[in-house]
This record gives C-alpha cells, structure tokens and sequence, in this order.
C-alpha cells in the first residue's frame, strides 16, 4: 500500500527517499519514549511519507524550516489524510531530526516593528532580571501591547514625551471602559511594571511609575479558600494506590498538604532535588527563589513508592511525569486538573492546589503557631500577605469582641 494514501496504513512499511536510515533509529526513539506499537506505526508512516515528499521535491530533511513543514501538511490534509496532519502529530518525528541536527531549529521571529523589539526587550526583562513566573509575564506583555498601541506618533518619540498626565489620563478611559465589570488586578500592577522599565531602559525621561493610582478597596479582602483538613485526608484516602496514576496522584497531594507547595512548585520538581540522605527537598519558587525544605518522612515514602513501581522509564529529569507517551513532566494546569479529579473521586467540593496550601496553613494556625512561622512555611516575600490567615483565626478574633453592654437593645 502506498504510504501516502489517507487510510490506515499495515505495520510493515517500505520507506524511500532521504529518511530511509532513519527509520530503525527514529522507532528505537518513540520506543523509549514509552509509545505503544500502533503508536509508533503510525509515526512511521508519517516519517515513510515525509521522505516520499521530500525525495519528489529534490529536498532533503535540511530544507524542513516551519514554513515548508506546513506545506507538506497541507499536501497531507489536500490528499485526504486524517492522522498526522498537524503541527503537534509532526513534533516527534521533526524532534528527532533536529536532535540528529538533520533538520534546522525552529527559528523564532524576529521583531519587524519598534514596537515588538520594545515587547521582546521587555518578556527578557520580565523573565531574567524580575524572575516573574510565565503567566504573569504573559499578562503584562498582554497589558503592556495595550498601553503602547493607546500612544500617538512613532513609538520613541511618543514614550520621550509621556507626562504624568498622559498615564492618568489613559487610566482614566480604562476604568470607564470597565465600569459595571468584573475587578481587574493585573493592569495597574502591570502599567506600574512596564513605566518603571521604560525608566530604566532610558525611555521615558522620568519616573511615572507612582503616576499610575492604586484601585480602590481594600486589598486581598477575601478569605483564603481553604480546602478543610478533613476533605484533604477524604481525597488521599480517595487516590487508588494499586495503580501507577493514583500512586503518582497520592504523593503529589500529600506532598502539597504536608509542605504547603504552589502547583507549579510541584511541576517544576526534578529528580535531583531529593536529597535522600538530607531529608530534604529543593523548591523552586515564584520570582526564582529556591529553598531546602525538610523532607517528611511520610512525604518521602510516598515519592519513593511512586518512583520504584509508578513512574515510566523516561529520560525526563522531572520528578512527577505524565502516564501517556511521551512521558514529560507535568504543567501548572495538570496538577490543577488532577487535584480536581481526585476531589470528584473524593465525592468533596472542588478544590485546587492553593486550597491544599491553604489548608497547610490553617493547621499551623491552629496549633497556635504564630504569622512569621506560617510566612516561612509558606515562603512569603511580605508579612502582609500571611496577614490573610488572620481573618480564619476565629478563637483569636472572638478575644477582640467587645461585648455588648447590659440595658442597650439589640
């Protein structure tokens, strides 16, 4: 059968044109990865197909840049093809090309405009010099593109000439444009954080930062939503342990309940950040701190029973893994999404990791620790922001109740 039809394709493939040496290695690699036997078939093909392409197009895998990967894709989906005819199914098989340097990197795109080298300089400063995590540099660039599309004129000049005036004034039209509408708590913090660069990168010719106010009520007003101690010990009995994924599952929730870890703190967890001997975890957390951690005893358990009979044979270095090939580690959202499956299974009101850490921190709380301990458990930068716990403190907030004097009606 021609490898290029838009069927379902045999196992054994007749593979011609520059890739064909390619083949028993590039099966080896997917192997490894942990991808079942139709799986890898499937890539195969894909790779037998690319090669056909190529060969009637006088190319080899060198002249795969992103441009023409999408026209070979576009050929497969023209000729009715319905697997591997998108930019995610072709990531494996162009992996293996550059990994082999066979195939050119990707190649980021380079700014065209004053205003996206402006852009870019700023995610680098977000990223390396302010250490911000990646959904926050993707709300402030958001914010920032905003702004300097409201500015008149070349974009130099006009960031030369920006008064105080000019920023209260576009303040201004944004709270009215958002008048009856949900709170909005990134765009000031980001105005502030994109004025204060521009300062430093000797754009604007003065501090206006502090031009841009402060909204209005009072901050974190709120109560932590907090996942009570009780649902947390329903969702760990909940994790079916006899299997890889609620192995996996159980050691992540535990280690958020026990040491008060952000969901993107678990994710970001590798291999060599258990130090065994130590009894100690290394944390990476927001703005690029890092810390050591003692290692519970129960929490170390959980991992290394999670390591010796769960965790896929993998190169990846991250200690928490998906079960699907190819085994990678695990995003901010995924552990978000496993918490709330965990909490289904529980049959307990939804929660996510921040409720988990929350908890954490009440527990302290209860057994009469004080707000600096908890800041240090939970690694806060500012006392102010461990100051929220105090709002759940109910057996100290009673001490502050006056009481209501006799004779005086209620």
């Amino acid at each position: 059968m021609d490898s290029r039809d838009g069927k379902r394709r045999p196992r054994r493939i007749v593979v011609d044109g520059p890739l064909t040496s390619l083949v028993d290695g590039f099966r080896r690699e997917l192997a490894g990865q942990g991808y079942a036997v139709d799986t890898i078939v499937d890539h195969v093909h894909l790779l037998a197909d690319l090669s056909d392409w190529l060969d009637d197009g006088a190319l080899t895998a060198q002249d795969l840049t992103m441009q023409r990967v999408g026209t070979f894709l576009r050929d497969r989906r023209a000729r009715g093809c319905r697997v591997g005819v998108t930019s995610r199914a072709i990531a494996p098989l162009l992996g293996y090309l550059r990994s082999l340097q066979l195939a050119p990197p990707p190649v980021a795109p380079v700014p065209a405009t004053p205003e996206e080298v402006l852009l870019a300089n700023y995610r680098h400063y977000l990223r390396n010099e302010r250490g911000l995590a990646a959904g926050t540099v993707v709300h402030y660039l958001r914010c920032a593109r905003v702004f300097l599309r409201s500015v008149d004129g070349p974009i130099d000049t006009a960031l030369a000439a920006l008064s105080t005036a000019d920023v209260t004034g576009y303040v201004l039209e944004w709270a009215h444009r958002r008048r009856g509408q949900a709170p909005d708590l990134v765009t000031l913090p980001a105005l502030r954080s994109l004025l204060r660069y521009l300062h430093v990168a000797g754009l604007i010719g003065a501090p206006l930062a502090d031009a841009v106010p402060h909204g209005c009520g009072y901050p974190r007003r709120g109560l932590p939503r907090v996942a009570p101690a009780k649902q947390v010990r329903a969702v760990l009995a909940g994790c079916d342990r006899d299997c890889a994924a609620g192995r996996r599952d159980f050691a992540i929730i535990l280690t958020m309940a026990r040491l008060a870890l952000r969901g993107g703190e678990i994710a970001r967890l590798l291999l060599s950040d258990i130090d065994w001997r130590a009894a100690e975890v290394t944390v990476r957390g927001k703005g690029g701190r890092i810390d050591a951690l003692p290692l519970p005893a129960d929490v170390g358990e959980a991992m290394a029973d999670y390591l010796l009979h769960a965790r896929p044979a993998t190169r990846s270095r991250y200690l928490f893994v998906t079960m699907v090939a190819p085994f990678t580690g695990l995003s901010t959202s995924s552990i978000t999404g496993l918490v709330g499956r965990a909490c289904a299974r529980a049959g307990v009101r939804r929660f996510g990791p921040h409720g988990i850490r929350h908890a954490a921190a009440c527990q302290l709380l209860a057994s009469g620790a004080s707000m600096t301990e908890i800041g240090q458990l939970l690694r806060h930068a500012q006392e102010r922001t461990t100051a929220i716990y105090a709002k759940v403190d109910r057996a100290r907030l009673a001490e502050l109740v006056v009481p209501c004097p006799q004779g005086v009606a209620r």
